[in-house]
């Protein structure tokens, strides 16, 4: 008996040891920027099956944070936590065809656990299912996940395709308790090609905990993808992620902003290119068959200092950026094209304390050019950071832009439902979704914007056709 007690008290006994050698996919994993024959793969191997439970009460307040939460306490006890494991990952592709499958590559605390791929050589117009393999070493049990993606189709073809997309979304104003965010299963639904996620993915600055060191900035991204509506979308979905100021460091960042605690804004660069897929550039350009391309441009890596002097000087997107979206924009035969923007360009916004994108006084020079040149080469834009749902047409350019919502009706706040103005095509102060359809009449291509509730109800669409 006493040997017993022994080898427990040590953790030498072998179910024991069988169970702290398996690990988990608790956070799922996620497939980013997909070409017609790329894509990039991102995991994480976990030491547990479940992230810890919810057990704070949440405020009846907008944002619903938690209350009485205790920022000291250990990281292990905060809701969502899901600590990770070293080990090893292998992906397999499978399509109709052909079979691709990585060999087994070790993961490390150095990038949080995490893995990350690139795939080329893909066939376009094609579904893979993906396969991910993990284990604590080689004799160890094997956790194996699986989900899905179909790559885009060449320049050339004229596909019918649907694609979402959503923006703001922070832990404590989740409206499901057990799975989530109610619009993530609603956009599964759908079956969407893809997804456009425009930032503010977490919120650093938000309570429940502040994020105020790279440990409590990791656990919010860990806490997040836990949701199992997350988790169940993302393995299914491809997505193209952009960042904005509250999952890079705080309200309003950009390259000359102070810390948020011992969070310094290269902590926040770092951070936000281990937590997702993406590999090259953080401005990019997809194009899905003959009828759409879209641009996800980057707004906090190359911006001026938001509260210097506007003048022609004073940018947003960066001199080598615009550049560049210019050459793309400019080059491209696609029939639709979408500007797809972490913050807003048509508006309006809020006039009272806002200075921080292309709708704002402070941006104003930058704003009106970019608004005039979008509408002359006949852009649609889809933006993140607003926390109520709009259709706006800039009443000088014409310019049209949609503006999807929060992700849920907690997080909804920011502008009065009665103030509808002019330029608004459509407005609700209310939590949704974006989706965009794109197919063929005849002789006409056509584009819907959609826009959802959290539930999946349709609450506004317009319908825009070309001649083709």
């Amino acid at each position: 008996m006493r040997l017993l007690l022994t080898l427990l008290l040590f953790g030498i006994t072998g179910g024991y040891a069988q169970q702290n050698s398996e690990v988990y996919f608790t956070t799922g994993f996620k497939i980013g920027e997909v070409t017609d024959s790329s894509a990039v793969l991102l995991t994480r191997l976990c030491k547990s099956p479940e992230p810890v439970a919810v057990y704070h009460e949440q405020q009846d307040k907008v944002f619903h944070p938690p209350k009485d939460f205790d920022d000291s306490m250990p990281i292990s006890k905060m809701e969502g936590a899901v600590a990770g494991s070293a080990g090893q990952v292998q992906i397999r592709l499978i399509s109709k065809d052909t079979t691709i499958t990585t060999d087994w590559e070790d993961v490390s605390a150095y990038k949080d656990f995490t893995f990350k791929r690139s795939f080329n050589g893909l066939d376009p117009h094609t579904q893979y299912t993906v396969q991910i393999k993990g284990r604590k070493h080689k004799e160890a049990p094997v956790a194996t996940i699986q989900g899905k993606f179909t790559t885009a189709p060449l320049a050339n073809e004229a596909v019918p395709l649907l694609f979402t997309a959503s923006t703001c979304q922070y832990y404590w104003s989740h409206d499901d308790p057990k799975r989530g965010f109610k619009i993530y299963d609603s956009m599964l639904r759908l079956n969407p090609l893809f997804h456009c996620q425009t930032g503010d993915y977490v919120y650093y600055d938000k309570p429940g905990p502040m994020a105020t060191t790279v440990e409590l900035a990791r656990h919010k991204w860990h806490a997040m993808n836990s949701w199992p509506s997350l988790a169940d979308f993302y393995r299914n979905t491809p997505a193209y992620l952009q960042k904005d100021d509250h999952d890079l460091l705080k309200d309003d960042a950009n390259p000359y902003s102070t810390s948020f605690g011992d969070l310094s804004y290269e902590d926040g660069l770092a951070i936000w290119r281990e937590q997702v897929p993406i590999i090259d550039q953080p401005y990019r350009t997809f194009r899905w068959g003959k009828d759409l391309q879209i641009w996800n441009v980057e707004v906090r890596e190359f911006r001026s200092d938001n509260k210097s002097p506007d003048g022609k000087e004073k940018t947003i997107w960066g001199e080598e950026q615009i550049a560049w979206f210019k050459q793309t924009l400019e080059a491209s035969d696609a029939t639709f094209k979408i500007l797809v923007s972490p913050t807003p360009v048509v508006g309006p916004d809020r006039s009272k304390g806002k200075f921080d994108n292309h709708s704002n006084e402070s941006f104003a020079t930058e704003g009106k050019w970019l608004r005039a040149y979008l509408a002359k080469q006949n852009v649609f834009v889809i933006n993140g950071d607003r926390h109520w749902q709009y259709v706006s047409v800039d009443p000088k350019t014409g310019l049209r832009e949609f503006s999807q919502g929060p992700v849920s009706s907690y997080h909804a706040q920011g502008w009065d439902p009665k103030d509808k103005r002019p330029e608004h095509k459509f407005l609700r102060v209310d939590g949704g979704f974006l989706a965009v359809k794109v197919y063929r009449e005849k002789t006409e291509a056509v584009i819907e914007f959609i826009h959802y509730d959290v539930e999946g109800n349709v609450v506004n669409t317009e319908v825009i056709k070309e001649k083709v």
